[in-house]
């Protein structure tokens, strides 16, 4: 039995966000959290690969920094709504628990914003896996994904393998990470950020790693 979110959950995410001017502004809003990497973003000349891309709003602000990108997504809005609204970047809808339809050292960068989280931890380490296949050598991996200090936005306590969550009957999933655990998945890489921060774009705050890592 699948145990991550189910498409359709955030299908109807997105189409609730898309008929909600004020909720899609604040989905589509760059909240500042890529401003650490700009050099790393400015020198990169391959196509960026933005992960579980959403509405778009890592996605536009990399456009408007003159970056070809291509967005993915798993859910069938989030893809046609940027097709429609912002046709400059490159699109793909695939489910990130499979093999990845991007070739071996495809990129020099993948941003994963938010979509890291919904995994167990053998589909968290196989899609770890896939970045690095679609990374060129020294390519970097920017991420950001829930802490376990995030109080705000946890699930109920269905535990179905350490830090990880799962409520049957909305099909839904959640992973929460500790420093430690971030370290241990990422443990074949060069670890060049890890930093616990508030995360203001929700309604509430939400506590949030910040992640950058380098492929070795």
């Amino acid at each position: 039995m699948q145990k991550y979110t189910d498409k359709e959950v955030f299908n109807q995410r997105f189409v609730e966000m898309n008929e909600n001017k004020e909720v899609k502004h604040r989905e589509t809003a760059y909240d500042n959290w890529l401003a650490d990497y700009e050099a790393e973003i400015e020198k990169c000349e391959t196509a960026i690969v933005d992960l579980g891309c959403g509405l778009g709003n890592n996605t536009y602000y990399l456009i408007g920094k003159g970056k070809e990108v291509l967005a993915c997504d798993y859910s069938e809005v989030a893809i046609e709504t940027l097709q429609k609204e912002l046709p400059q970047a490159k699109t793909k809808l695939f489910d990130m628990a499979q093999k990845f339809p991007i070739e071996d050292n495809y990129t020099d960068i993948v941003i994963a914003d938010l979509c890291l989280h919904y995994f167990t931890e053998e589909v968290t380490k196989e899609i770890i896996a896939e970045i690095k296949r679609i990374l060129k050598p020294n390519g970097v991996l920017l991420f950001r994904v829930n802490s376990i200090h995030d109080d705000n936005y946890m699930l109920k306590q269905n535990t179905v393998d350490k830090d990880f969550f799962w409520e049957e009957g909305q099909k839904k999933s959640k992973r929460v990470f500790q420093e430690k655990s971030i370290r241990d998945f990422f443990a074949d890489w060069k670890i060049e950020k890890v930093k616990e921060e508030k995360m203001l774009r929700y309604e509430l705050a939400k506590i949030v790693w910040n992640c950058a890592v380098r492929k070795m």
